[in-house]
């Protein structure tokens, strides 16, 4: 069996080049690849495409890329909690594709499944429409939407092992499975790294087929995206 594993999250992103098309799993600040991100600010990276339900918060996550200049592009659904993000969006410095968030996760799904394109009712009438291909099907109209594919997808699971299979935990089972199907090259990090053969084969999310390399993550600090305290 092959042993994917790496030393460290700098070892992973060693070969990442300015341009390429990235996958960053994680649902706000859920989940994220907290280490491969830490790591791509020490590269000197530009012009970078990067697809991710969220753009991370102005102090963490893809939000630290964003504040390095490092992203010409994102590709998302949900980016209200990032002020830097609406600057950059607003002042012409970034592009932005925003889609709705369940059209968002098929399109990943549909780039690791094989599936070039389908149709979707969502976003139909909307500028989300806006020259694509509209078709009828039993009386209602849909879109035409294409798969979302990745030079280098990163992911974050809870445990995994030297084969590259992964356990999500909880909410961070959210984007991070398409994701690791739909990028030529998929990173993970995980919390918990365990020889091949130690894993549940029914209890695993990602086989390890769809993996290149894994490593044992470091200080996590899984923070909370927005913090909400009863004033009871």
């Amino acid at each position: 069996m092959i042993d994917k594993t790496i030393k460290d999250a700098k070892e992973a992103v060693k070969d990442i080049q300015s341009h390429a098309v990235l996958m960053l799993g994680g649902f706000g600040l859920c989940g994220i690849p907290e280490n491969c991100i830490a790591a791509l600010l020490d590269r000197p990276l530009s012009s970078l495409t990067c697809i991710s339900n969220n753009a991370g918060v102005d102090d963490f996550g893809i939000g630290l890329m964003l504040k390095k200049k490092m992203v010409k592009k994102m590709i998302s659904s949900y980016v209200g909690e990032n002020k830097e993000f609406e600057r950059q969006l607003l002042s012409g410095e970034l592009e932005v594709e925003l889609i709705p968030q369940g059209t968002l996760a098929e399109r990943i799904r549909a780039g690791g499944a094989g599936i070039p394109a389908f149709f979707t009712p969502a976003g139909v009438g909307t500028e989300v429409g806006g020259g694509k291909e509209v078709r009828e099907f039993d009386g209602k109209l849909y879109l035409l939407e294409r798969w979302l594919r990745a030079d280098y997808s990163f992911v974050k699971a809870w445990k995994g092992d030297s084969a590259g299979n992964l356990i999500y935990k909880g909410t961070a089972r959210n984007f991070n499975p398409m994701m690791a199907a739909a990028g030529k090259i998929t990173i993970a990090e995980v919390e918990e790294l365990v020889p091949a053969g130690e894993l549940d084969p029914n209890a695993i999310h990602t086989p390890g087929i769809y993996v290149q390399r894994i490593f044992q993550g470091k200080d996590y600090e899984k923070r909370i995206e927005q913090r909400t305290i009863s004033s009871t």
